[in-house]
């Protein structure tokens, strides 16, 4: 999925109601991933931050997919309030972390003007949407009882999180799925895109 120099158009309705399907699936694996989450947790030593990558993928897939401005911070919004209204255990806070996320990733894909579809900008939404994240674990005091070290891994364990599935994972799925045809619904797979699914 390389970059295109083409500027991105607004959003369509069909555009929003992609977004709204792809934040519905992602919302009910958002719920899912909770006790999971929790299991892992029992491992100690924040092995469960090795897990959170998946809270912000819908941001990632939904803007690979359709590839216009807003659409990751739309997604993801959507998808922690689907996750909220289905009974997460983490009530509002699904919410509120899911907008601070779907702001983290957007930021990112505005930096390169929505035109970059790469691995690497992929990554750094991630990273961005990760680092939304933290700044509410921040906010509300998750952090301050944390040692040195145990912050650390809690942090370095975050963000490689994040690298791996909200931009891996997603990067990949995406590719995936265009290789299906599937993507034609929003867009017509460019000559770009075919030849980035023999890279």
């Amino acid at each position: 999925m390389p970059s295109s120099t083409k500027a991105p158009k607004g959003l369509k309705l069909t555009d929003i109601l992609v977004t709204v399907v792809i934040a519905v699936v992602f919302g009910l694996i958002y719920r899912i991933w909770g006790p999971v989450y929790d299991i892992v947790k029992i491992v100690g030593l924040q092995a469960e931050q090795l897990t959170y990558g998946v809270w912000y993928i819908a941001a990632t897939v939904a803007f690979l997919i359709i590839r216009k401005p807003g659409v990751a911070l739309l997604a993801e919004v959507a998808a922690a309030l689907f996750e909220m209204l289905i009974g997460s255990h983490y009530s509002v806070e699904s919410l509120t972390y899911g907008i601070a996320q779907g702001i983290g990733a957007e930021i990112v894909f505005a930096l390169f003007a929505y035109r970059s579809y790469s691995l690497a900008t992929t990554c750094l939404a991630g990273i961005g949407a990760a680092a939304g994240s933290l700044a509410m674990d921040w906010y509300k005091g998750y952090l301050v009882e944390l040692a040195g070290w145990n912050l650390t891994l809690y942090f370095v364990f975050r963000l490689i999180s994040a690298l791996v599935i909200t931009g891996g994972v997603a990067y990949y799925l995406v590719k995936a799925l265009e290789a299906t045809g599937v993507t034609r619904i929003v867009r017509p797979v460019s000559e770009a895109d075919r030849r980035s699914l023999h890279d």
